[in-house]
């Protein structure tokens, strides 16, 4: 989720998402560095190259009309939709793909991490289960967000119980909940939204986040509209070229007891040594005491 005062830039994660491509050997179509051109500007590939990918899962958290859905994506955008799979494709083959996209869309799940690849202007459409509130797992919704990765991200949420099928007898780890006691498993059946909780056991989340799904077309697709409506502009958004300070120098940590009931931690630094040459009005240092 999102951490304050994050220093990673989307600049560096684009550099690490090269360097894994070229060990791959695969190259993407544009310059990584140029627009790649998205669904709203048109600029970059011509209209008729550009196509969405939509991660197909086979086995668990499944999109029921997944059919219907890339029909209904095909036409609202009038493009090419392509699916791939963990369980059946190779990571560079599904890189490749995704590499060229101008828009990913996937049910929540590891797998999203794959939209590190995706070009600049590209869109991230994560569609989250039955009861299981977006706001509250936003990693992917992070990762687009940062400085210089340039995505644009859009959540979904099954609203509509009717439209989710659950899987109470199957492994815990899948969401099962029969190893319960009959008390909690009502409780978790009854409930219309997951509380917030620790990562990553809690049975109530398992349950929800394994349900499969109906995806609802029209709220979907207004989902869709409304969010591309506030895509910003790449011409608007350069990749930023900021530099952050360096690390501390010679950092020290000392002890010393004054009183039986009394003691002193005293954490001591030198300054990075690029801060001189930063125009920065404020320095914030956190420090961890573990």
């Amino acid at each position: 989720g999102p951490k304050a005062n994050i220093l990673v830039s989307g600049n560096e994660i684009r550099h690490f998402a090269r360097a894994l491509m070229e060990k791959m050997n695969i190259s993407r179509l544009e310059d990584p560095e140029k627009d790649g051109g998205s669904i709203e500007d048109g600029k970059g590939k011509d209209k008729k190259d550009e196509y969405i990918v939509v991660f197909s899962r086979s086995t668990t958290r499944l999109i029921l009309n997944e059919a219907e859905l890339i029909l209904a994506l095909a036409q609202e955008f009038q493009m090419k939709v392509v699916t791939v799979s963990m369980e059946e494709q190779s990571f560079p083959s599904i890189v490749e793909v995704i590499s060229g996209a101008s828009m990913l869309v996937s049910m929540h799940g590891a797998q999203l991490i794959a939209s590190l690849f995706l070009p600049r202007g590209a869109a991230v459409v994560e569609l989250f289960p039955f009861a299981v509130n977006p706001e509250q797992y936003t990693p992917y919704k992070t990762l687009a967000s940062l400085p210089g990765m340039d995505l644009h991200y859009i959540s979904w949420q099954n609203s509509k119980e009717d439209n989710t099928i659950i899987h109470p007898d199957r492994p815990w780890e899948q969401g099962g909940i029969a190893h319960l006691e009959k008390e909690e498993q009502e409780k978790i059946l009854a409930s219309k939204n997951v509380p917030r909780h620790l990562c990553c056991r809690n049975p109530e989340w398992l349950f929800r986040i394994y349900q499969d799904t109906l995806v609802d077309i029209p709220s979907f697709l207004e989902v869709l509209k409304v969010g591309m409506k506030t895509k910003p502009s790449l011409k608007k958004a350069r990749p930023s070229t900021t530099v952050h300070p360096g690390r501390v120098r010679e950092p020290q940590c000392q002890t010393s007891v004054l009183t039986p009931n009394e003691a002193k931690l005293t954490v001591s630094w030198q300054i990075p040594w690029n801060l001189k040459y930063l125009k920065v009005r404020e320095v914030k240092y956190e420090v961890w005491i573990q």
